[in-house]
């Protein structure tokens, strides 16, 4: 009898304790959502955030504001999101870059895993590899055979050491078994210029900088990073396709809160994110971005996000990648 009470009196109290995180739950959000981007605005990480944030700002009745904090290929702004209140108030739409590869890159201030909580993934945005106009590779067969033939002449532009386009061309020159040389820049815009300017001979980018390009016939696509190919070059081969299906890049972006943020919280975030996502005004105008948009359950991003942490460690690795630590 005694023991019962006690369990009674445990159950009860368990119960008072949940309550405010419940209420809490049901009247989320009751106040505006910082939505932190961690890159500078008009990137395809802003764009994503504004066209999301938006639709979620319509559909709860809160204001959604997009906070642009760039630096350190994404590092400070996810950093601050660590660094919030976990009240479900401050959340990030971040990058491939900041949640899975600079931790492998230099010391960054925050786990993903562990002082980050993650909500879903949003989008996947394909890397397309492009070549120059002058150079005599029609397909990844010619480029390949080009590149052997000339080991250390050919180079790959980036958007900088330990970017996404970086280490998809160290992946690619291990896959393929050539000697290309990196040469880094900072962001698309000016590795785009050299690149129709014949300064460097190739790279892999995301599929929206370089699209117009492509379809303007300044740059000769070889192929999509992506399974399938991309609906907005649908004429371009996957890297599958070329006969490497372990060349699989693509860039993504997902939404995370702070560590500690009530389970209750994430849910009605979870809700209220994918439900803007899948509305078909959002994904029509995120699909002329050539991105898809995915919307995952919580511990699905969670496991992806481990998955990715590894695979790009180990490319790193085996690349011999010059680290920052």
């Amino acid at each position: 009898m005694i023991l019962s009470s006690r369990l009674l009196v445990t159950l009860f109290l368990g119960l008072f304790l949940l309550l405010p995180s419940l209420a809490s739950a049901q009247n989320f959000p009751a106040k505006p959502i910082k939505l932190i981007v961690p890159f500078s605005a008009g990137g395809p990480n802003d764009i994503i955030a504004r066209v999301v944030g938006q639709r979620m700002s319509e559909l709860c009745g809160q204001p959604v504001l997009i906070d642009n904090r760039g630096g350190q290929g994404g590092v400070l702004g996810t950093d601050a999101v660590a660094k919030s209140p976990p009240d479900g108030y401050t959340v990030a739409i971040s990058s491939a870059g900041a949640l899975a590869i600079s931790a492998s890159m230099e010391k960054v201030a925050y786990d993903t895993l562990t002082d980050l909580t993650p909500v879903t993934l949003v989008a996947i945005v394909p890397e397309m590899l492009v070549v120059a106009a002058n150079v005599p590779a029609k397909d990844a067969g010619e480029l390949i055979a080009l590149a052997r033939a000339q080991p250390g002449k050919l180079n790959f532009a980036s958007t900088g050491a330990g970017s996404l386009p970086h280490l998809a061309g160290e992946l690619f020159k291990l896959t393929a078994r050539i000697d290309i040389v990196h040469v880094p820049y900072r962001g698309a815009a000016p590795a785009v210029n050299d690149l129709l300017g014949q300064q460097v001979q190739m790279a892999f980018l995301d599929l929206p900088a370089l699209l117009p390009q492509v379809k303007a016939g300044a740059l000769r696509p070889i192929a999509v990073g992506s399974a399938e190919r991309a609906p907005t070059a649908p004429d371009v081969p996957t890297t599958a396709e070329a006969g490497f299906p372990d060349l699989r890049i693509v860039n993504w972006y997902g939404m995370v809160a702070p560590k500690g943020t009530p389970q209750e919280i994430i849910a009605a975030l979870h809700g209220l994110v994918t439900k803007a996502m899948a509305d078909p005004a959002v994904k029509e105008k995120l699909a002329a971005q050539g991105a898809t948009l995915i919307g995952d359950e919580p511990e699905h991003f969670r496991q992806f996000i481990a998955d990715e942490t590894k695979k790009w460690a180990k490319v790193i690795k085996d690349a011999g990648v010059e680290t920052g630590k």
